[in-house]
């Protein structure tokens, strides 16, 4: 099963568009983890318990895992193999690209050491920096077109008319070959992300901004499915992991996941 379908099937089953961030900083978790021999672990595993029926995929931001070491990314390494026996689909943010050679190691490193279903990555070298991404036919491949950061209209905007984010949109549904790429756009630019849907057709989105950066959560579930409600994937991570800091945090995630998937199914077929 490819990512693309590990998705949909995963979207259809949980009845979701819903990602959750497991984006682990260990100063922000119950105490009561600290004291375990993975911390890390421990707290993923007690959300995605949690959550698992609530989603169409997890998204951890290997920052987070990298700041700890080596414990950190065995810690991620485990995560995944958590996710994956449940086949819910793993999207590692880690907005990988250089040169050839290089980026092959980053692939390797995504797909073959982490075992990700999908990563991001960053289009600004071009084609040849993505494409050993990309032949990694199962996998899937979202490329930065529009980021949620207040700099993002520093570069992505330039262009006039034709800016070069809608540039990016349009290389990518180019270079589609296998089926296999997808986009990243910002919940904070919802008029944007209505035009690049337009572009992009069927190509799943990925929609982080949700929450803790302010994102609309109506606006970016509408402007970011394709005609028949689905390829959205929006992404939210400390509003729901860190939505209590106490012994009950792991069922106040799943409460708060709960809200936040029934809300985007409000939203998905408005038009």
């Amino acid at each position: 099963m490819n990512f693309l379908e590990k998705l949909d099937k995963t979207a259809k089953l949980n009845n979701s568009l819903l990602s959750i961030g497991l984006d682990v900083d260990l100063s922000r978790v119950p105490k009561l983890f600290l004291n375990k021999d993975d911390p890390i672990f421990s707290f993923n595993k007690a959300i995605i318990d949690e959550t698992r029926d609530l989603v169409c995929a997890y998204k951890p931001n290997i920052a987070f895992y990298e700041m700890y070491g080596t414990y950190g990314l065995e810690s991620l390494i485990k995560t995944i193999e958590y996710i994956s026996a449940d086949n819910i689909p793993v999207i590692l943010d880690a907005k990988r690209s250089d040169i050839g050679s290089s980026s092959q190691a980053y692939a390797k490193s995504a797909f073959e050491v982490y075992k990700a279903d999908a990563v991001t990555v960053n289009p600004y070298l071009g084609y040849d920096s993505l494409e050993p991404f990309i032949e990694y036919k199962e996998k899937g491949i979202f490329v930065l077109c529009l980021t949620s950061n207040p700099g993002s209209k520093d570069f992505q905007m330039i262009g006039g008319e034709d800016p070069v984010y809608k540039q990016v949109a349009r290389r990518v549904k180019e270079w589609n070959k296998w089926g296999n790429l997808g986009l990243v756009v910002g919940a904070t630019n919802p008029s944007e992300l209505k035009e690049i849907r337009t572009i992009a057709g069927d190509i799943p989105i990925l929609i982080p901004g949700i929450g803790a950066q302010g994102g609309d959560l109506q606006s970016s579930v509408k402007g970011g499915v394709n005609k028949k409600g689905d390829r959205a994937i929006i992404n939210v991570s400390r509003s729901i992991i860190y939505s209590s800091d106490r012994e009950d945090f792991a069922r106040s995630a799943k409460l708060f996941a709960r809200r936040l998937k029934d809300d985007i199914n409000s939203f998905r077929y408005l038009g």
